[in-house]
């Protein structure tokens, strides 16, 4: 399969370079080639969804939310081909492809239901005869940048809701993820998504990218990806007075307290730590155990690492599949070699694999402090570190010693210290007796500190940022 730009409804195949894309389960299988595109395809999109604008604008939105529902049965539709090629170019494990897939339906259909829903509200005017409300209107044209680990969902759940308040959309996704993009680009085309609402330009961050954010007239921006980029995303926009969106990292804890059913614990950390091998924004990277539960702990923890099973990406029974990229693989290996010579390795998946791929094995390690860098920077592969709390009060502790605030699990049956952590733990989203990394698509998604700009995504939270509040008022007689 080879990339494509969709702009203006049109189909353009770039010609600023090539790269191949090779299977990260199977190096020797080619998925496809991407072609990147030049700052000149940004400026194309701009004037369409420009144009575009002013007929999707003015649709009802019960109307965009028609198209929105045969955006969803189209995705339906061509789910297992999509999920088949995401797998095979970015090496998510097949069975939580088809889950990502569905949930990206679910959204779309759940932001189309909006088109019948209160946009705004009647509000007390202080004058007589005066009806004073207010109503959602649309930005105007919105870029959505997405990453690589979730090149379905974390789309959908951008552009589903920038779509029914009536703003047309620059898509940008990660370059890993671009055949992927291109294919549900031609999904939604057969749905019949009118030209210029959505328009994919695929490239180098440092070229389409940078012109999205310092040349093109934007109303607003929404990013995913690391902190060092979000937080330049954050001051370009600032100083052009774009609304701004950045969703970043996250290092994120799972309190284990002495009062936890440990054998229904383990299967939810491991879970949120390894799933995707370990590339989310909210999986689990610190295991925060309180000394007297530890040793027991630490026994079940170890032996249900060893059984991981680390396979193919579309093979079914695979726990987690490669990394997504060489890039990836280099950076989370210098964080295994790290771990080898600084600190103690407790835990290791024992499945052995033949297939030259991008295969990180899953580890644990303890024995470091909480300052070190195995405990404070975001590694986004499969690696993870235990650290023993005195008590519920050094657990809470421990997991606020971080830079960042996206999600929070503890383990308890004490239901007076689940409030509490509820309370007092510094992230977005904080979960008892849950994993990290579960959460709903109509729930608000985002973090505190430097893992998001404090907006949120999601849910009816997402209705805020792709829109603007009028305030209206008339008076009926004089």
């Amino acid at each position: 399969m080879n990339s494509k730009n969709w702009i203006g409804g049109e189909w353009i195949t770039p010609n600023e370079g090539t790269s191949v894309v090779k299977n990260p389960s199977n190096l020797q299988e080619e998925v496809g080639v991407i072609h990147l595109s030049d700052e000149s395809q940004v400026f194309q999109a701009e004037q369409a969804a420009k144009q575009t604008f002013k007929q999707w604008s003015k649709l009802t939105a019960a109307a965009r939310g028609e198209h929105l529902y045969k955006m969803a049965a189209s995705l339906e539709k061509h789910s297992e081909e999509l999920a088949t090629l995401a797998s095979s170019e970015m090496g998510k494990p097949i069975t939580e492809m088809k889950g990502e897939v569905t949930r990206g339906i679910h959204l779309l259909r759940y932001y189309a239901g909006e088109g019948v829903r209160s946009d705004g509200e009647i509000i007390p005017s202080s004058d007589v005869n005066v009806l004073q409300y207010s109503r959602r209107t649309p930005l105007g044209v919105v870029g959505v940048i997405t990453p690589w680990n979730f090149p379905v969902a974390i789309p959908i759940w951008k552009f589903a809701p920038a779509l029914i308040c009536g703003n047309t959309v620059i898509w940008k996704p990660a370059e890993i993820a671009s055949l992927t993009a291109t294919k549900m680009a031609e999904i939604f085309e057969e749905a019949g998504l009118p030209a210029g609402v959505l328009n994919l330009v695929i490239g180098k961050g440092r070229v389409i990218g940078e012109t999205l954010l310092e040349k093109i007239e934007m109303n607003g921006l929404s990013f995913t990806g690391s902190t060092d980029t979000g937080r330049k995303i954050a001051a370009l926009c600032a100083s052009r007075n774009i609304k701004y969106q950045t969703e970043m990292g996250g290092k994120n804890a799972a309190i284990i307290l002495n009062d936890a059913d440990i054998t229904k614990t383990i299967p939810m950390v491991i879970s949120g730590a390894f799933r995707s091998s370990g590339q989310k924004c909210t999986a689990t990277s610190r295991i925060i155990v309180e000394k007297e539960i530890y040793p027991a702990f630490i026994e079940q923890l170890q032996k249900a690492v060893s059984e991981i099973k680390i396979a193919n990406a579309l093979d079914p029974t695979a726990y987690l599949g490669p990394v997504a990229s060489k890039s990836q693989y280099d950076i989370v290996n210098s964080y295994t070699e790290m771990a080898r010579s600084q600190a103690e390795i407790i835990a290791e998946c024992q499945t052995s694999i033949s297939e030259e791929g991008y295969y990180i094995k899953p580890l644990i390690a303890s024995g470091v402090q909480a300052n070190h860098s195995l405990v404070q920077e975001e590694i986004f592969g499969p690696v993870a570190v235990t650290l023993q709390a005195e008590n519920f009060e050094d657990a809470i502790e421990l997991c606020n010693q971080t830079i960042f605030g996206l999600s929070a699990s503890l383990f308890t049956t004490d239901l007076s210290k689940a409030h509490r952590f509820l309370d007092e733990a510094n992230a977005g989203m904080v979960r008892v007796n849950q994993e990290t990394a579960g959460v709903e698509y109509q729930a608000p998604f985002g973090g505190m500190k430097l893992s998001s700009s404090h907006t949120r995504e999601q849910g009816q939270a997402a209705l805020s940022f792709y829109s603007e509040i009028k305030t209206c008022a008339i008076k009926h007689t004089f």
